[in-house]
């Protein structure tokens, strides 16, 4: 029996993001704040600022914010990445990171790092999985609701969390899932 790399994508991106947290752990929090996570205001005369718009979501504050992320995205992604193939949850992770990083910098004035909008992509993302024209999924509607709600809670209290990455995420997943949901596996491949 043989040990498979069976979703390329996903495990590449959990395998970096654990070195870059392993490297923080022993490096300190520096290497995360400079290359991944976006400040509270963008600089836009640091050429770094344009990288953190993507590299945000391999930094992660500590070990349980990155065990909390990538359980689910471990859990979820492989699944979707077999669904979509590669190439098309690779654009979607991209995009997803570009758009929650801009526009948490643009409303927003506190900082952002971690996986959480991919995962809360991924989450509404994965109940379109059996999804046919002309309906609407009830676990699109339950997840979307408990999601939300709770989301819209948490965005009251003063965490340091920013819940508008999650739902942007979640968004970025509905639209996704709405929008491949026919395509089936490998559509840009």
């Amino acid at each position: 029996m043989r040990i498979k790399y069976n979703s390329p994508v996903i495990l590449t991106f959990t395998l970096l993001s654990f070195f870059i947290m392993t490297l923080s752990s022993f490096f300190g929090n520096w290497l995360t704040l400079t290359f991944f996570a976006i400040p509270g205001s963008l600089d836009y005369t640091n050429p770094l600022t344009y990288l953190r718009l993507f590299t945000h979501i391999i930094g992660h504050a500590d070990w349980n914010h990155f065990i909390s992320n990538f359980s689910l995205l471990l859990l979820l992604g492989p699944l979707l990445e077999e669904k979509y193939g590669s190439k098309l949850i690779l654009f979607m992770i991209v995009l997803t990171a570009l758009s929650t990083g801009i526009l948490n910098a643009i409303f927003f004035h506190n900082g952002i790092l971690g996986a959480s909008g991919i995962v809360f992509m991924l989450i509404l993302m994965s109940s379109f999985t059996d999804f046919e024209a002309g309906e609407i999924p009830l676990t699109f509607i339950l997840v979307s609701t408990l999601f939300f709600g709770k989301e819209l809670i948490s965005s009251f209290g003063d965490d340091k969390i920013s819940q508008f990455a999650h739902m942007l995420g979640g968004i970025s997943g509905s639209l996704f899932g709405f929008i491949y949901h026919r395509k089936g596996k490998h559509f840009l491949d």
